[in-house]
């Protein structure tokens, strides 16, 4: 199966459907920057989009789901690194530098929206490998560990540290520099 295939696609819809969309996007993400994830909610994010309710709760069902709404351009931009970006962490590079690249630059999307990957990763169980994101990272890993046993395996290995549960764990304990560089030497000799 191709990345290309598995990569996230913006949702079709109606217009009036994308204004608000747009403008429910918006609000949550000013009120979530502005006071955290945890203390906003539904009904001040539908108010402060000029939208009911009954809108925000049929497009985007609870807030883990508009949490995941708001990472999916962000998701989308860094899936278009990896397929079409500069090397090392688009084509051309070779895989365990493509494998190191990949991992910091998660980290770095991670950390910058740690709060919404947590809510979206941690909603119900087993929500971290529903979303198709998460089958994108891990199949992309997976075409990099071609001398792995088991590259399916150790895909879901590498991954698995960049969880958004475990690094907010760690974050106060080791930091931000040492979580990177222990990710990056599992990604070099990863196998």
């Amino acid at each position: 199966m191709s990345l290309e295939l598995l990569r996230t696609r913006p949702p079709k819809e109606r217009a009036d459907a994308a204004r608000n969309r747009a403008a429910v996007l918006e609000a949550a993400s000013r009120l979530f920057a502005e006071h955290g994830v945890e203390a906003v909610s539904l009904d001040q994010v539908a108010k402060e989009a000029g939208v009911g309710k009954g809108t925000l709760f049929r497009r985007f069902g609870d807030k883990s789901g508009l949490a995941t709404a708001l990472l999916d351009a962000r998701e989308r931009a860094l899936q278009e690194a990896i397929l079409s970006g500069p090397p090392p962490l688009g084509p051309g590079a070779p895989d365990a530098e493509r494998r190191v690249a990949f991992v910091e630059a998660y980290l770095d999307y991670l950390l910058d929206h740690l709060a919404l990957v947590r809510m979206s990763e941690t909603s119900s169980p087993g929500a971290r490998y529903r979303v198709g994101a998460y089958r994108f990272w891990h199949h992309h890993l997976t075409i990099l560990l071609p001398e792995a046993e088991d590259p399916a395996y150790s895909a879901h290995a590498l991954l698995a540290p960049l969880a958004a549960e475990q690094v907010t764990a760690l974050l106060p304990e080791l930091g931000p520099d040492r979580i990177r560089a222990g990710l990056a030497r599992l990604a070099r000799t990863c196998t």
